[in-house]
């Protein structure tokens, strides 16, 4: 089996608790080495509403104009690129140091209309380029698996290759745990297209919601 390094990053988001409970989690079943990057710093700048309490604004997917003026609420600065950046400076090291060649794999999916600028197709073909220029010997490889699924299709993926659903969280805002159970806001952004990926894929939502 290939060795696989997951990284979390700290960046100040307001769900870190149980985003970082899941990940410590799931990379356990899949045996990967789990590194915690802080990056607080990015949190500090950031005015996003994934940083920062704030009122959410209420989603309407049908509604693609005024969900496109509700994206600069969740922006992070320049989240992905610096995320692929810290990912790609790591599997440079692995090779510089033991010359094992490792690839980046980024859990982007299809946005439909409403796309943020580093989720789409075009993002990941230009950091690609940029990581020839930006690393020694270049050949590293970055790569959005689900970049062409719709959230119910990775849901129906996940169940169907018996993906711990209720170790993944999706919640921006993370309302901590109730009972030491891990909950889901219920009506943040992500939360809302959790809830119609379950229902379209129509597949039992195992999710714990404080508001539903």
């Amino acid at each position: 089996a290939k060795k696989i390094i997951c990284l979390f990053i700290d960046y100040g988001q307001l769900a870190l608790k149980e985003e970082e409970l899941c990940a410590r989690n799931l990379s356990k079943k899949v045996k990967a080495k789990f590194k915690k990057i802080n990056l607080k710093w990015l949190g500090d700048i950031s005015q996003s509403l994934i940083n920062k309490k704030g009122k959410l604004p209420k989603t309407d997917p049908r509604n693609i104009a005024k969900e496109k003026k509700h994206l600069i609420k969740w922006w992070v600065p320049s989240r992905n690129t610096v995320f692929l950046a810290i990912a790609l400076a790591h599997a440079e090291s692995e090779f510089l140091s033991k010359k094992e060649r490792y690839e980046i794999y980024i859990g982007l999916k299809h946005e439909g209309m409403i796309p943020m600028k580093d989720t789409t197709k075009e993002f990941i073909q230009a950091f690609n380029k940029l990581a020839v220029h930006s690393t020694h010997h270049g050949k590293y490889k970055i790569t959005a698996p689900l970049i062409d699924l719709d959230k119910d299709e990775i849901a129906k993926m996940a169940y169907s290759l018996n993906v711990p659903i209720e170790s993944t969280y999706s919640c921006y805002i993370g309302p901590k745990f109730i009972k030491n159970k891990l909950v889901h806001c219920g009506v943040c952004s992500n939360c809302i297209q959790r809830k119609q990926a379950f229902y379209w894929a129509n597949i039992k939502d195992p999710t714990s919601y404080k508001n539903i």
